[in-house]
């Protein structure tokens, strides 16, 4: 796509962007004035589809998206190898959300969904996070989340899933990712077969699962100049309509690809005291034997705490995570991995490449996301 299209297709999205943000304010303009009036306004809000146990996955249909939940995400992390020099982590993601909405809006700039899109470089030679990210609403072709597999989207950025490869496009002024992730194995069901908790309240839920160990083959360029990298990655696919409780600020969460072929996903919901909530967690042995890790059998332990210099916000960027009977120290490709979404998400949170380490030897590579520091989160 030349840079006159690629620019006109982006003042288009931000119009109809801005457009579907001013129109769904006015669907609550008028407030109820009698109970009859109430119930009809309540009917008529957005109703969203529960997570519940016992639901079975299915795939590929429940690789794409689901537009009846509030929220959804598709997020990919992972390191990468340039051949020479220190290796890189990054991440794109890419949000669905629904919003609450009243159902007789007969606005065709109504957002009745929204995509987000974040992508990030964690390149210990820059000593920052690099990322960029995106925001538009679906409609018009301009950006949309598929039914039937994974393929999201907003004007060139996209992730799409051929079979049992997916791909993946950002193209921004800082940098760019032209990547292809092939499954060496299939989708880790996280939770209860797919229906993961996340609180004490059985609706505080998610249906949750991953493809670790993704072999990453692709481009990455910047600064005038493309490079070929390889390396490993993670895939989370999550879907919910009540992701936090309401005496939860935030979440610690790490998605480890160990040395040895195995797979470790564990997190923790703090508390409004910055305590333990809820936790959970998974490991998948190379052999494909499966430990569901119950809340007690996590624990988050931090060791060491960044203080960024942009916001003030103190992160436990070094852990000691306990997952079963294992135990592994977290620590950071470098501290200053803090990402500022307040133009999309409306957030800041630190989400950066991690080692594991365990005997005090390198036992894995992956993500750590610490959520809810700078302000507590709502979901």
């Amino acid at each position: 796509m030349n840079a006159d299209r690629s620019g006109i297709l982006r003042k288009r999205r931000t119009l109809l962007w801005l457009a579907g943000l001013l129109a769904a304010p006015r669907a609550f303009a008028q407030p109820a004035s009698h109970e009859s009036d109430i119930t009809r306004h309540s009917s008529l809000i957005t109703q969203f589809a529960p997570v519940v146990p016992g639901h079975q996955l299915r795939f590929p249909r429940d690789a794409g998206s689901h537009p009846d939940f509030r929220l959804e995400w598709w997020y990919v992390t992972g390191w990468l190898n340039q051949g020479t020099g220190q290796p890189l982590g990054f991440q794109i993601t890419f949000f669905r959300g629904r919003p609450e909405l009243r159902q007789d809006n007969p606005s065709a700039f109504t957002p009745h969904q929204v995509i987000i899109a974040h992508a990030a470089l964690s390149d210990p030679g820059h000593g920052r996070l690099i990322h960029t990210q995106r925001a538009a609403r679906a409609a018009f072709d301009l950006a949309g989340a598929a039914l039937d597999g994974t393929r999201v989207w907003i004007d060139e950025w996209r992730l799409h899933q051929e079979e049992n490869s997916y791909r993946a496009r950002i193209a921004a002024q800082e940098f760019s990712l032209e990547l292809a992730f092939t499954a060496t194995q299939p989708p880790l069901l996280q939770g209860e077969n797919g229906f993961s908790r996340k609180g004490p309240a059985p609706e505080s839920a998610s249906y949750y699962y991953s493809v670790p160990h993704l072999r990453v083959s692709g481009t990455l360029a910047r600064g005038g100049t493309q490079q070929r990298v390889v390396g490993t990655a993670w895939l989370d696919h999550e879907w919910s309509s009540h992701y936090l409780e309401k005496d939860a600020t935030g979440w610690d969460w790490i998605g480890i690809n160990l040395t040895d072929g195995s797979a470790l996903m564990a997190f923790r919901m703090r508390d409004r005291q910055g305590g333990h909530l809820w936790a959970g967690g998974a490991l998948r042995h190379a052999n494909g034997r499966l430990e569901v890790f119950s809340p007690d059998q996590v624990r988050f332990i931090p060791l060491r705490e960044w203080k960024s210099p942009r916001t003030g916000t103190n992160y436990p960027v070094s852990f000691l995570v306990r997952a079963g009977d294992r135990e592994f120290a977290i620590e950071p490709l470098f501290d200053d991995q803090e990402n500022d979404t307040r133009t999309s998400t409306g957030t800041i949170y630190w989400e950066g490449a991690v080692r594991a380490y365990r005997g005090g030897n390198e036992a894995g590579l992956g993500y750590l996301e610490l959520t809810g520091y700078w302000r507590p989160l709502n979901l």
